[in-house]
């Protein structure tokens, strides 16, 4: 390769030319142990053919940590994720780096400074987008990347984990519609989020399953917090022929629906029944005890963490998507129509 054309050479293109992954790659130019002799050969020697310029910014040791970034915190559910994350860091002996970035150019751009500063091993994105200059730019320092939730389509570059919304949707709406329910309110979720559609499409699946019509004016935006189901129950409750059930995609919007029920002077399940998703801790001590969906959480964090810890190694997965099962809590906050 000519001496002008070697400063266009990458550890992406590196890492393809030698077969192995970026973070391979990576672990080979910080002098790392945990690459085998062979693959260590084939790659110093692609990186001496290329003229590979080893730059100050690429050079980077082990730091034995894990970056988890969360658009907010504040949210119980965020709690569980970081739970599940920490029980596999702290097995491996990682460490773990917290952040919220609050959907902010730049946020992510101090937390990105930081993340090259602490030499990050992986970095986990809870439910934020992961836009294609930052990939590329993580691929450049070799660090392994891993999205729960995504927000947007999800990367072609990176796993991502989630949960079956789809059929948690389904199941919930199909309870209620057992119940004798027919006229069912969906409060729904953030709408950039996939979870939040496929928790709707769930929803009015059931309902065409089922032979009801959907009724647009029986859906209610929100964006998973207490207010948007407080203001959602209360638009829903305040129609010329209100629900009988209402379905919110989210237990923190369920409990807000509770508070627009109780102002109303009404009594769930007696007056409407209840049912949520996301199975948080506090909603079985609630009155009544929350029926809800409840998606893994914890566990998700967990995979989450296990699967960026063997990309840091230079390990492949076997699927760029996996979804954990939900399933239907029944507790007493819904209850036959009459």
């Amino acid at each position: 390769m000519a001496a002008r054309d070697t400063r266009k050479v990458t550890i992406s293109a590196i890492a393809d030319l030698a077969g192995v992954s970026v973070p391979t790659v990576s672990r080979v130019l910080n002098g790392r142990s945990d690459v085998a002799p062979q693959t260590r050969e084939r790659v110093e020697e692609l990186l001496t053919r290329h003229g590979y310029q080893r730059r100050p910014s690429s050079v980077r040791t082990s730091s034995g940590l894990l970056d988890l970034v969360f658009n907010d915190l504040d949210s119980p559910w965020a709690v569980e994720i970081i739970r599940g994350v920490e029980d596999v860091a702290h097995a491996a002996g990682v460490g773990t780096v917290v952040s919220a970035i609050h959907r902010r150019t730049s946020s992510a751009q101090q937390w990105l400074d930081g993340m090259r500063r602490r030499g990050t091993e992986g970095v986990i994105f809870v439910t934020s987008m992961v836009e294609p200059p930052l990939q590329d730019e993580l691929r450049r320092l070799g660090v392994a990347l891993v999205v729960v939730d995504a927000d947007g389509l999800p990367t072609r570059e990176a796993p991502t984990i989630g949960a079956a919304n789809w059929a948690g949707g389904l199941r919930a709406t199909e309870y209620l519609i057992g119940l004798g329910h027919r006229r069912i309110g969906f409060i729904a979720g953030p709408p950039q989020l996939m979870c939040s559609r496929a928790r709707m499409d769930g929803y009015r699946a059931a309902l065409e399953a089922a032979g009801l019509a959907v009724d647009d004016d029986l859906v209610c935006p929100g964006d998973f917090y207490h207010e948007a189901g407080f203001s959602g129950g209360v638009r829903l409750l305040g129609l010329a022929d209100p629900p009988t059930a209402i379905f919110a995609s989210s237990d923190q919007m369920a409990l807000g629906v509770y508070e627009a029920v109780r102002q109303r002077g009404l009594r769930v399940p007696d007056d409407i029944s209840v049912v949520g998703f996301d199975d948080l801790p506090e909603v079985r001590w609630c009155s009544p005890p929350l029926t809800t969906v409840r998606q893994p959480l914890a566990e998700m964090g967990m995979l989450a963490a296990r699967t960026v810890l063997r990309l840091a190694k230079g390990e492949t997965v076997e699927s760029p998507r996996v979804e954990l099962a939900t399933e239907l809590v029944i507790r007493d906050s819904a209850a036959p129509l009459g």
